[in-house]
């Protein structure tokens, strides 16, 4: 009887090393796949970019161009309550980083920011500041 109980026992080993086995080889591939997947795109956005910034077809943040040591800063402060506004003119006191009377934020003095607060200037102040 013990004969056969390791008899029985053996196969059973055999089975499970197989299977572990299997599953490693598996769990190998799959990552060898996903490291493939990760280098191509990577590859692939970087190519993309640089052919952009080549182009001059780039975003701002994409090109590596360092501001001028003295940047002109902007000093926003929210003097009338957004209550009653339009809802894009809450966003846009949002964006610019206001929620409350009295609240101030600096910001850098750019083409966008300019946008944002030719379009609430009723409901904020606005400081030029000029940074060493």
């Amino acid at each position: 009887m013990p004969d056969e109980e390791v008899a029985e026992a053996l196969p059973a080993e055999e089975k499970l090393k197989k299977a572990e086995a299997t599953s490693q080889v598996a769990a190998a591939k799959a990552s060898a796949k996903t490291a493939k997947a990760t280098k191509a795109a990577s590859a692939t956005k970087a190519t993309k970019a640089t052919k952009a910034v080549e182009a001059g077809k780039a975003s701002p943040a994409a090109k590596t161009e360092k501001a001028p040591a003295t940047e002109r800063r902007l000093v926003v402060t929210q003097i009338k309550s957004s209550i009653g506004t339009k809802p894009k003119h809450r966003g846009t006191l949002r964006a610019l980083g206001l929620g409350r009377i009295g609240k101030s934020n600096v910001l850098p003095d750019r083409p966008e920011i300019r946008g944002m607060i030719a379009r609430v200037p009723h409901l904020i102040s606005i400081t030029e500041e000029q940074t060493a």
